[in-house]
């Protein structure tokens, strides 16, 4: 696992050399990329944008390799079970996948319904996990987004940031944890 907050050296071999140009771009304290995404809200289609959440609360940006996946099912229904946990700490949670809007539409009906804001990064493909860099470039994988999540507050700045691996579940404390301590601040 790599977390950003804390400046880590190490480097998935499956990010190479572009890792160093991430953490770069997206250190703690820097403004998030905005971005755009379709999303279904309890099954219904909306469309998402950053720049429109500004202000109206923090967002856990929660990317995940792929709909139908065993873990990324896990980690969608987690959120679901400890909504009102985020709720309490002012946080909206977004799902992001590369998987098409139709095919997370399909997908939150066996496993859903969801409260939370299901997103699709699937046109261009992957432009969102490109731009916040957790778009997997080589095997195993390729073209779908790593498991990670961020932390982005109500101005719009990362505070927490961590990339675990595929077949890892996150911690939904600890992502709860960095909300808490940014309702300190």
């Amino acid at each position: 696992m790599i977390n950003i907050k804390d400046g880590g050296q190490e480097c998935p071999p499956h990010i190479g050399d572009a890792w160093s140009e991430v953490k770069t771009l997206l250190q703690v304290g820097d403004m998030a990329p905005d971005f755009a995404v379709p999303v279904l809200v309890g099954g219904v289609r909306k469309q998402f944008r950053l720049a429109e959440h500004r202000g109206k609360g923090n967002l856990v940006l929660a990317f995940y390799p792929g709909n139908r996946e065993p873990v990324s099912a896990q980690q969608m229904v987690a959120f679901q079970v400890e909504r009102e946990k985020f709720l309490a700490e002012q946080a909206e949670i977004l799902g992001v996948s590369v998987d098409s809007i139709m095919n997370t539409t399909s997908w939150e009906r066996e496993i859903g319904p969801f409260d939370f804001l299901l997103g699709s990064d699937f046109w261009p493909h992957g432009e969102v996990s490109r731009r916040y860099g957790v778009l997997r470039e080589g095997d195993p994988l390729k073209g779908a987004s790593e498991r990670a999540i961020f932390v982005i507050d109500k101005a719009g700045k990362i505070r927490f940031s961590r990339i675990y691996p595929a077949d890892e579940l996150p911690d939904l404390e600890e992502t709860l944890d960095a909300l808490r301590e940014l309702a300190k601040t």
